[in-house]
């Protein structure tokens, strides 16, 4: 038996206005809406949220499409003149009408959020969402869940995302250049520490996370070590660069030639052209040479290299390649000879096994593609194989096991390439998703260039605009009702909009982002503009070199 209007009122709220009645469509194909005559189409957008009200429960839904339709084929032919107000009312009223085609993301019944295994039935109607149509999907922001933006047209409603979900699988930040894909990636960092979710170790490539950066506007925002001064440590590779930004790291990071092997070059195949022969070549040198090989092979001569080729199965053009390539390691400062990447690895694990999440600027060698690959590759294959140790060291006592870990790389697809993403560290972690506790949250503008095993594996994906179709492809890749969300992904905003799918949130979200801005920062809990912060890590010193006070962080 059917509802009268007030009683539907009393049982689901009031509502918005209404938009139309349900005329056509199916579950796997979407669902045809009818506009009535007095919904203004032009206020309508792919995106936005509509629900459907059924007899006895709500559909939430996304728009898709906007059409056009008629009654009659012969007004396509033979249009009424409109400059007659009367006829164009008239026309308008009965005969031409709007349409909408919406996509049913969840079903809401009795409180409860439910996913979609039926449509309403025909003459349903239709209604814009309102704010407790959408706080019933994403609920309220608490210990667990995190408000990084609001729906379209719905500006004082929050969207929230399970920190928890999010942190547990890789994270994939994706958007054309200039779309804000590093303040996407500053708030989910900063949710994730603000929550306690998860310890962030981030390759800075721009400096963009660590103290501050330079926006559009000539102004100066605030980066993680401002917002979490006692939770968030910079190590940097150029200390010179740090000094000059006035940023005073907490560890100058070097590296050393006798700690790198072979395998921390197959990283660096695409990004400085080295060959299957080469990287043969390097094994070669490896076990000729030891801990030493790289070091021997920057001094060789001529005849050195014709000695090596006569005593094994290199190849002297192969020998000569790789020599090349490894002399370019000449232009990074952060590379000594000797014995000191070892104790830069335990210092960045030290801060992490204590809560500190570390930020590693990387100065003026950020613009050096191969030092930024080859130095994320180094520190995370190691740490890596630290944080399998220890879980499986306290397999059965939970009380042991280190702090969930999330690890941010910018230019993603250069270490997750289908050609290498098999040899990386990056590829196996993505792959593992929460087995050894290590997750990714990848940056990148050409998703389509990263293997589709791994992105498969990525979790929760947070979407700027894409123009090219094999990235929008790539992005929504095994996702439900893939076709109607292309619409919507070509047609965000080039700032400030994107739409968040998988993991941590209950169903596909177009949001205009949070603003990244004072009430952010009070938000966080970081001092306003005007007040001092210190920038050395007082707390996070006496956890790591002893203080009997210290109890740990809430």
């Amino acid at each position: 038996m059917a509802r009268d209007n007030n009683e539907l009122d009393r049982y689901f709220g009031m509502r918005a206005p209404r938009l139309g009645v349900v005329v056509g469509g199916s579950l796997s194909k979407g669902i045809e809406v009818k506009l009535d005559p007095g919904t203004d189409i032009e206020s309508l957008a792919v995106g936005r949220y509509v629900v459907v009200h059924g007899q006895l429960q709500r559909y939430f839904c996304m728009i898709t499409d906007i059409g056009l339709g008629s009654t009659n084929p012969q007004l396509s032919v033979n249009p009424p003149d409109t400059a007659n107000r009367y006829l164009a009312d008239v026309y308008g009223g009965s005969m031409a009408f709007g349409t909408i085609h919406i996509a049913p993301m969840l079903i809401i019944s009795e409180g409860r959020v439910q996913p979609v295994r039926t449509i309403p039935p025909h003459f349903q109607e239709t209604w814009q969402a309102t704010d407790r149509d959408i706080n019933d999907v994403f609920g309220q922001e608490d210990e667990r869940h995190f408000y990084i933006g609001s729906p379209l047209e719905l500006e004082n409603t929050q969207i929230n995302v399970d920190l928890v979900r999010l942190t547990e699988r890789s994270v994939g930040v994706f958007g054309k250049s200039g779309t804000g894909k590093s303040y996407l990636t500053r708030i989910l960092l900063a949710g994730s520490i603000a929550r306690n979710s998860a310890v962030n170790l981030v390759f800075d490539m721009h400096n963009d996370y660590g103290w501050e950066v330079y926006n559009e506007e000539g102004g100066r925002d605030k980066g993680l070590k401002q917002l979490f001064p006692d939770r968030v440590s910079i190590f940097t590779l150029d200390d010179e660069s740090s000094r000059r930004r006035r940023v005073r790291p907490d560890y100058v990071v070097r590296l050393a030639y006798d700690e790198i092997e072979p395998e921390d070059l197959a990283a660096l195949k695409q990004t400085m052209d080295i060959t299957d022969t080469m990287l043969d070549a390097a094994y070669t040198l490896r076990r000729m040479y030891g801990r030493s090989w790289i070091a021997q092979a920057l001094r060789f001569t001529a005849d050195d290299m014709q000695q090596v080729c006569d005593h094994t199965n290199i190849s002297l053009p192969s020998l000569s390649a790789l020599v090349r390539r490894l002399e370019r390691f000449k232009r990074f400062e952060f590379l000594v000879e000797t014995g000191v990447g070892e104790s830069a690895i335990q210092e960045i694990v030290n801060y992490i096994e204590n809560g500190l999440s570390v930020v590693l600027e990387f100065g003026r060698y950020g613009n050096a593609l191969e030092a930024y690959v080859l130095v994320a590759n180094y520190i995370t294959r190691r740490i890596r194989q630290r944080y399998v140790a220890r879980i499986e060291a306290s397999l059965g006592d939970e009380a042991q096991q280190p702090p969930q870990l999330m690890i941010t790389i910018e230019e993603a697809h250069k270490f997750l390439e289908p050609k290498i993403a098999q040899q990386t560290i990056f590829g196996t972690i993505a792959r593992e998703l929460r087995k050894y506790k290590v997750t990714l949250l990848v940056v990148d503008q050409r998703p389509s260039a990263i293997d589709e095993e791994v992105m498969s594996q990525i979790g929760t994906r947070v979407t700027a605009l894409l123009d090219n179709d094999r990235d929008i492809a790539a992005v929504l890749m095994g996702v439900s009702g893939a076709q109607g969300l292309r619409e919507v992904l070509a047609r965000l905003d080039t700032r400030q909009q994107a739409i968040v799918l998988g993991h941590a949130v209950p169903m596909p979200v177009v949001i205009k982002t949070r603003p990244y801005d004072e009430a952010f920062y009070a938000a966080m809990g970081a001092p306003l503009r005007g007040q001092k912060v210190s920038q050395s890590s007082r707390k996070g010193s006496k956890a790591l070199y002893g203080d009997e006070d210290f109890k740990g962080y809430d």
